[in-house]
């Protein structure tokens, strides 16, 4: 059986395409997500993909960075996939065939530039970032904790994880904002003597 493995890396994006190419291709069964590449272990729909295949197989993507930008996650895959007996393909990349050396051989090559293309992408971004910040232009994602609610729950008695249910945050966060807190109280009270 012929299964697809579909991926975009945001919601914005569309899975059209990969669709139409992965049932060109013969695929019976397509997983499909919006999940960024850069790492395997938060895509809920490969792993479905990667339990479902059986020995006798075959998982498609259409391009080798659909699967992995990372060598080391695709590697781990693969190996997980011909230790399953489970063949590989790539629709875009027509002679990558993992039953074969010269197969593999391309399957690391072809790697490495999806792995290389994504940190000369990463660099650009902090790159801009850097000048943005330069500028005064880009000042980061505005804060998401209500530090001054939770210092003031805290300060009341509340307990930190009543706070941090209160706050709909991780109690790690309540501690850290409270041992902030303490030490902002502490250096208020050395200014002022």
């Amino acid at each position: 059986m012929e299964v697809g493995y579909a991926r975009v890396s945001s919601v914005g994006q569309s899975l059209d395409i990969q669709r139409e190419q992965l049932q060109a291709g013969g695929c019976e069964r397509i997983f499909e997500e919006k999940q960024s590449g850069r790492s395997a272990a938060n895509r809920a729909a490969l792993k479905d993909a990667l339990e479902f295949v059986r020995e006798g197989d075959t998982l498609v993507v259409t391009r080798l960075d659909r699967l992995a930008r990372s060598i080391t996650d695709l590697r781990q895959i693969v190996d997980g996939l011909s230790a399953k007996g489970v063949g590989f393909r790539c629709l875009q990349q027509g002679a990558l065939d993992t039953t074969r050396s010269d197969g593999k051989l391309l399957l690391n090559i072809l790697g490495s530039f999806a792995e290389f293309e994504a940190d000369i992408r990463k660099e650009r971004q902090m790159e801009g970032i850097a000048k943005a910040k330069e500028r005064g232009v880009y000042r980061g994602r505005p804060s998401s904790i209500d530090a001054e609610g939770i210092a003031k729950a805290l300060s009341e008695g509340a307990s930190p994880t009543a706070v941090a249910k209160q706050f709909g945050v991780a109690r790690s966060s309540v501690y850290r904002l409270g041992q902030v807190g303490e030490a902002r109280i502490r250096v208020r009270r050395l200014i002022e003597r």
